[in-house]
C-alpha cells in the first residue's frame, strides 16, 4: 500500500506573458549568453577617462613615482644611511644581545 502525495503549488500563479515576467526571461537569456553589462556605461571622452588612460600609460613607460620623494638630507636620511653603511661592514648586529650571567646568579642557584 504505497501512499501518494500530491503536492499543491503554492502562492501566487505567475502570468508567463507578463511585462516583468518576459523581462525576467530577457535577462537570464542574456546571463546566460555573457551579454549582461552591469553598471552605467562609461564615456571614453569623459576628462577622468583621458586622466586615467594618462596615468596608465606613464606607468607603464615608468615615468609615474608613488608617494612624497625622499629628502635625502633630512635627519632620518641621513641615519638610516649611516646604519647600512655600519651593517655593510659589520659593525651592526642585529636583534637582542644576549642575556649575560652575573656570577651572584650562579652562586645563588
Amino acid at each position: 500500500m504505497k501512499s501518494e502525495v500530491k503536492s499543491v503549488k503554492l502562492g501566487r500563479p505567475v502570468n508567463e506573458n507578463s511585462v516583468r515576467q518576459l523581462r525576467i526571461k530577457e535577462l537570464e537569456l542574456k546571463r546566460s549568453n555573457g551579454e549582461l553589462k552591469l553598471g552605467r556605461p562609461v564615456n571614453e571622452n569623459s576628462v577622468r577617462q583621458l586622466r586615467i588612460s594618462e596615468l596608465e600609460s606613464k606607468r607603464v613607460n615608468g615615468e609615474l613615482k608613488l608617494g612624497r620623494p625622499v629628502n635625502e638630507n633630512s635627519v632620518r636620511q641621513l641615519r638610516i644611511k649611516e646604519l647600512n653603511e655600519k651593517r655593510e661592514l659589520g659593525l651592526v648586529k642585529r636583534g637582542r644581545p644576549k642575556m649575560i650571567k652575573s656570577v651572584t646568579d650562579e652562586i645563588a642557584a
